[in-house]
């Protein structure tokens, strides 16, 4: 192997010229670019011979790697290009042509360096497959004598022409495919027992987002008692967002639901449930009271787990669902949305109330089943509130002492025309 020839540093080179400091720049880098090329030519053999039967590795690239000691990720395009520019052989012997010849031939004249190589490959490989090797033989000669003394932009705009040549139609248009939308929901529970959402949403979906809590979190009307709605719009903002979990939950296609509003484990035994005294756990994320877990059993698949004084498992219930789609839908039609006096609540955002409770011995049937939106459905369960059924078969609501001192019963005449 002959040795390279490295042109002779002046003595003194901070006395050298402008012209003779040029000359040397142009020296080193033409004997770089040929160093390079040989190389190129080395490692292409290794390929042909296989680096595995030569020195017992896996692939050239990990050779080279090796022996270089470069990362696999710098080594493996200085042995890609050198296979691009070199003939090679297959495993059986049969010679695979170079992809560029005539650029490999400028480059061992040290003529162009890695950078223009690289941008004519990268030219080469969008020429159509269909052309032919006359053709793609032309237009590589075309490159590579071109790179000799032109820049990166010179070949740019030959690009442009060769492709317009060969391929005038170009590819065939296609529609850009949409980007898929940034949308990102965290939900945490926090030591204290309330849970901590954070999310950040596209512009298409957040506007749909806030048009829907914006439609459920209205202030309500002021009712026939004169009571306003003081809740500030962050709490109208959340109880809408729970109003509209509801609407999704009672959903007959929703997965993992079917239609269910939620599914309480009663894991303090009937007795505690009946009394609203203690702890119940909602599907094994958090404890509620006795008293909640009455009013969620209203309208909810119930699973009650008897439990012994030690804390073990004495029976676990059978599922049931205490309020059937058809009863649902007989009482969307007596009742028209929510029953309590003065509310405009639709069916849809509505509770099926047991009037007497069921772990009282109430049965499910429309004699004892009223709509209640959650608002007056926890008004009725904690308040002071009574709900029974009237003679004619519809609902009617007693009001505290303090609001009527005769308790007159009253109605909610908004969801049908006077008689």
């Amino acid at each position: 192997m002959s040795e390279t020839v490295l042109p002779e540093l002046p003595q003194e080179l901070w006395r050298a010229g402008k012209l003779e400091l040029a000359h040397g720049v142009q020296q080193f880098l033409q004997v770089m670019r040929v160093a390079s090329a040989g190389l190129g030519r080395y490692l292409a053999e290794v390929e042909s011979r296989g680096a595995k039967d030569l020195f017992g590795y896996g692939s050239t690239v990990a050779w080279f790697a090796d022996v270089a000691g470069l990362s696999w990720g710098e080594a493996r395009p200085v042995v890609n290009q050198a296979i691009a520019l070199n003939p090679t052989r297959a495993l059986d012997g049969s010679a695979l042509p170079a992809v560029a010849p005539t650029t490999a031939a400028v480059a061992a004249e040290g003529l162009i360096g890695g950078e223009r190589i690289q941008q004519i490959l990268a030219i080469l490989a969008r020429i159509p497959s269909t052309t032919s090797v006359e053709d793609r033989e032309s237009a590589e000669k075309t490159l590579a004598d071109l790179a000799r003394s032109a820049g990166p932009r010179e070949l740019v705009k030959a690009e442009a022409k060769i492709l317009g040549w060969l391929d005038p139609d170009g590819n065939e248009p296609k529609e850009p495919e949409p980007k898929q939308p940034r949308r990102e929901v965290t939900l945490e529970r926090r030591k204290d027992g309330f849970w901590k959402l954070n999310g950040l949403l596209d512009d298409e979906t957040g506007a749909r987002t806030a048009a829907a809590l914006e439609a459920y979190a209205k202030p309500r009307p002021v009712d026939e008692f004169g009571q306003a709605d003081l809740r500030m719009k962050c709490e109208r903002l959340g109880d809408a967002w729970a109003e509209l979990l509801d609407l999704a939950i009672a959903c007959p296609d929703q997965p993992g639901t079917s239609g269910y509003r939620t599914l309480v484990h009663v894991t303090i035994g009937l007795e505690e449930l009946k009394s609203g005294i203690g702890k119940a756990c909602l599907d094994f994320v958090g404890t509620m009271t006795a008293r909640e877990a009455r009013m969620a059993a209203c309208d909810c698949l119930m699973l009650p787990v008897v439990m012994n004084a030690a804390g073990e498992p004495l029976d676990v219930g059978r599922l049931r669902r205490f309020v059937t789609p058809g009863q649902r839908r007989a009482l969307n039609i007596r009742d028209r949305g929510c029953a309590f006096p003065g509310c405009h609540r639709r069916p849809k955002n509505c509770h099926a109330h047991h009037i007497e409770h069921w772990a009282d011995g109430g049965p499910t049937d429309l004699r004892n089943l009223v709509l209640l939106c959650s608002f007056h459905h926890r008004l009725i369960h904690h308040g002071d509130w009574q709900v029974r059924m009237a003679a004619d078969g519809l609902p009617e609501f007693i009001p505290p002492q303090y609001l009527d001192p005769l308790r007159r019963s009253r109605r909610n005449t908004l969801h049908r025309a006077p008689a």
